[in-house]
């Protein structure tokens, strides 16, 4: 995985077609867990994915999990381009950083009536933070894009 700002990411997305781009991952990196999000086929729409368990003890683990995860994504694509239909698609995962907005709060109050476990409104809080930042960064990109489509 190679490391790419958030400014040379968006360059890069400028450079490429609508259907090289790929999806992206959004990760609420916080000291107990990381909250995981991918976009859309279209990269208009963040939707949330999972959360994962962060301990230094199982760091291993969570690289093995990303690991997984990105294997998984290259199995599926290897699957479709068997298909013949897929041309010139490629893969790349790019990491990128952005600052999580200051939404949890209405979330939290979103969550509040349901009388969910704590643990349940926590896994919840923490996939919808990682939808936050990545739908922000989506909503951004795709805003320069609309006004600048060269």
């Amino acid at each position: 995985m190679k490391y790419v700002k958030p400014v040379n990411l968006f360059h890069d997305l400028l450079k490429m077609k609508a259907t090289e781009r790929g999806r992206l991952l959004g990760l609420d990196v916080g000291d107990k867990y990381v909250g995981l999000a991918v976009s859309d086929l279209h990269n208009k729409i963040a939707s949330p994915l999972s959360v994962l368990l962060r301990k230094k003890s199982n760091i291993d683990l969570m690289a093995t999990d990303f690991q997984s995860l990105a294997v998984n994504v290259k199995v599926f694509i290897d699957d479709l381009c068997k298909t013949g239909r897929l041309e010139g698609v490629s893969l790349e995962i790019n990491a990128i950083n952005c600052q999580k907005p200051h939404f949890d709060q209405n979330v939290e109050l979103l969550l509040k009536p349901l009388n969910l476990h704590p643990v349940q409104s926590k896994t919840i809080l923490d996939k919808f933070a990682a939808v936050g930042i990545l739908q922000g960064y989506l909503d951004h990109v795709n805003r320069i894009l609309k006004s600048n489509p060269k």
